[in-house]
């Protein structure tokens, strides 16, 4: 019961000082408004084009097969440091988590998602039954 009661003050604590830190915030910022505050972009660079564009999803999947084998080559490093310590049975699960690494990317590969230019399927079975 006294663990519960030191979460609950953990948890109060930071609650009070994540409320001090916006009244600060509130009580310290300037609030000058100007023209160039209000564009999408406080870079420096003015916008071209409308802001709602068609965007190709194509970054997001690539970024996500990207995220994917970096992350899993993480894995690896544990693994190189317990490498001596384990011996073959190390070298086998690597094995296996490489391999299973090895099909997702022929999937991948086989699915064409590493072209930038994906070509479009070709629906000709469609047209058919359209027809017909």
């Amino acid at each position: 019961m006294v663990a519960f009661y030191i979460v609950l003050l953990f948890f109060l604590i930071g609650m009070l000082i994540v409320g001090i830190t916006l009244v600060i915030s509130r009580i310290l910022q300037s609030r000058k408004s100007y023209p160039e505050k209000y564009i999408p972009y406080e870079c420096g660079e003015l916008p071209q084009g409308e802001a709602w564009i068609q965007f190709n999803n194509r970054f997001y999947i690539i970024a996500l097969i990207f995220l994917i084998f970096d992350v899993e080559i993480l894995f690896m490093f544990p693994w190189a440091v317990v490498f001596d310590t384990f011996g073959m049975l190390a070298f086998i699960e690597m094995l296996i988590f490489v391999v299973i690494l090895l099909v997702g990317l022929a999937y991948v590969w086989a699915k064409g998602d590493l072209e930038w230019v994906k070509p479009k399927p070709k629906l000709a079975h469609l047209a058919k039954k359209k027809g017909a």
